[in-house]
C-alpha cells in the first residue's frame, strides 16, 4: 500500500500542474537544518568561552564618607521655652543662622541683672582679696622692722654687756689691789703693835697706823660690794637680754601670724573669685543659648517642636539638617558568605534609583545608565540583619556621579570580581560554589611598591 502511494506520488509528481503539489511533496528538495544545529552549537560553543565577570549584588542607601556631612539633629543645651521662630522646614540656612530663640524657665536664672549683680560680687570679693593681701604686705613689713629691731637691741644689749663685763673685771682688779693694800696694812698694824709693846713708836703713830688699815678694810668692803653690784648688772643685761628677744620673738610670731592669716585670707578669697567667675561665665554662656544656632550650611527639615511658648528639656532634638556640601557615598550590606571577596580599592557598579539603566552583570562595560564606585572600607562586624556594612566612594577615573543623588536614596550595586569564562561560570553557579577570591590589582601595587 506505502509503495503504491509513494509510485504513485512519484509518477506524479513531475507532471503536476498544481503549485501546491509542489509545496506539500518536497521529497527531493534539500534542508539546512543541519547547518542550523552545527551553526547554533557553534556559537553556544563560543559564548561559553566568552568572558565573565564575576560580581556579587548587593543592595544599598547613599550616604557620605564623613560623619560632618550626614544629617544631624540640632537639639537645645537649656531648658527654655520657645519665643520666636527664625525658619520653617525646607529653608536653607549657613552656619551660625539663628533657628530659634529661647525664654527662660528655671527660677535660678530669671534675674534680669543676673550678670551684673554677680559682676559686683565679683569686684567686692576681689577688693576684699586686695585688703587681704595689703594686709598681709604691711604685716610681712611690720615683720621685717621687728626683726631689724630685735637686731639692733640685741647688738645694743651685746655692748653693755661687754661693757659690765669690764667693769667686773675691773672692780674684780681693784679688789685685788684692795686686798694687797690690806694685807700690807695688816702686817704693819701688827709690827706697829709690836713697836708700841716694845716703846720703839708712840701710840699716836699706832693709832694712826690703825685708822690707815681701818680705812683699808673699809675700801675691801667697798670693793667687794661694788664687785657685786658689777656682777649684779651683767646679769641683769642678760635678763634683759632674754627679755627683749622673749619680747620681740612674741611681736614677730604675731606680725607673722597676721600675715599667714591674711594670706590664707586672700587665697580663699580668691578662689571665690575664681568660683564666681566660673558663675560668670556659665551664666553668660547660658545667655547665649538662648539663641538656637545652625551648627553647618544645610536644609531644615524634620522639626520636632511647634508653636510659641512650648517647652523644651536639655538635648531635645529641634530640627534636622542635611547639609548642602557633602562627598557622596554609598552604604551596601553584603551576605557573610561574599564578606572574604570584598577589598579595599575594588571596582563597584550602581545603579540608583530614580534613574534608568540597562545592566548586563556579566559584562559592565556593555551596561548602561550605571555608576562606577571604589570600595573604601568595610566593617568587620555585622548589623542587626546579620550582614556586613560596606562603605564605597565616587571612582575619580569614571563619570561623575548624578548630582541629583540625595541622602538615603536607594542604590543596586555589583561588585566586580575575576574575569572568567562563561562556561566556568555556568560550571560554578550549577555546582553551588562561591566566586574566585582575588585582590584588586591597586592592592598588588601597592604591596610591590611597600
Amino acid at each position: 500500500m506505502n509503495t503504491f502511494l509513494h509510485n504513485e506520488i512519484a509518477g506524479k509528481e513531475e507532471h503536476s500542474l498544481y503549485q501546491s503539489f509542489n509545496n506539500i511533496y518536497a521529497i527531493h528538495k534539500k534542508t539546512t537544518v543541519k547547518k542550523w544545529m552545527f551553526g547554533i552549537l557553534l556559537i553556544i560553543l563560543i559564548i561559553l568561552f566568552l568572558p565573565w565577570t564575576q560580581n556579587i549584588r548587593a543592595k544599598g542607601t547613599v550616604t557620605t564618607l564623613r560623619p560632618e556631612q550626614r544629617p544631624q539633629e540640632v537639639n537645645n543645651i537649656i531648658a527654655g521655652k520657645v519665643l520666636n521662630w527664625y525658619v520653617k522646614e525646607g529653608d536653607y540656612v549657613k552656619a551660625g543662622d539663628t533657628i530659634l530663640q529661647l525664654g527662660e524657665v528655671k527660677v535660678d536664672y530669671m534675674d534680669p541683672e543676673l550678670l551684673n549683680r554677680t559682676k559686683q560680687q565679683i569686684d567686692a570679693k576681689t577688693a576684699s582679696a586686695d585688703g587681704y593681701n595689703n594686709k598681709a604686705a604691711t604685716a610681712e613689713v611690720q615683720v621685717q622692722a621687728l626683726t631689724q629691731g630685735l637686731q639692733l637691741k640685741l647688738n645694743q644689749l651685746d655692748i653693755k654687756l661687754k661693757q659690765q663685763a669690764l667693769k667686773v673685771q675691773t672692780d674684780s682688779m681693784d679688789l685685788g689691789a684692795v686686798l694687797n693694800e690690806l694685807s700690807v696694812t695688816q702686817r704693819q698694824i701688827d709690827a706697829a703693835k709690836q713697836m708700841l709693846d716694845s716703846g720703839v713708836i708712840s701710840l699716836v703713830d699706832f693709832e694712826r697706823r690703825k685708822v690707815t688699815y681701818q680705812n683699808t678694810l673699809a675700801k675691801k668692803l667697798g670693793t667687794e660690794n661694788k664687785l657685786l653690784q658689777s656682777k649684779q648688772e651683767l646679769i641683769n643685761l642678760r635678763i634683759e637680754k632674754n627679755s627683749a628677744e622673749q619680747e620681740y620673738t612674741d611681736k614677730i610670731s604675731k606680725a607673722e601670724g597676721d600675715r599667714f592669716s591674711s594670706i590664707s585670707n586672700a587665697a580663699s578669697t580668691a578662689a571665690d573669685i575664681s568660683k564666681l567667675q566660673n558663675i560668670y561665665a556659665n551664666y553668660d554662656i547660658r545667655n547665649k543659648q538662648y539663641y538656637v544656632l545652625a551648627p553647618q550650611s544645610g536644609q531644615i527639615v524634620a522639626a520636632k517642636k511647634a508653636g510659641i511658648g512650648e517647652v523644651l528639656k536639655e538635648g531635645d532634638m529641634i530640627v534636622e539638617i542635611v547639609p548642602d556640601h557633602f562627598e557622596y557615598a554609598v552604604e551596601l550590606f553584603i551576605s557573610p558568605m561574599d564578606q572574604p571577596l570584598i577589598t579595599p580599592g575594588q571596582k563597584v557598579r550602581f545603579v540608583f534609583d530614580g534613574f534608568p539603566a540597562i545592566v548586563f552583570s556579566g559584562w559592565p562595560a556593555a551596561s548602561y545608565g550605571s555608576f562606577a564606585g571604589v570600595v573604601v572600607a568595610s566593617e568587620n562586624n555585622t548589623n542587626k540583619d546579620g550582614k556586613f556594612r560596606v562603605l564605597v566612594k565616587e571612582d575619580p577615573d569614571a563619570k561623575p556621579w548624578p548630582k541629583q543623588l540625595r541622602m538615603g536614596g536607594g542604590a543596586n550595586g555589583i561588585a566586580l570580581l575575576k574575569d572568567v569564562p562563561i562556561g566556568y561560570e555556568l560550571w560554578r553557579n550549577i555546582n553551588g560554589f562561591p566566586p574566585d577570591y582575588y585582590k584588586p590589582a591597586t592592592d598588588t601595587k601597592t604591596d610591590k611598591a611597600k
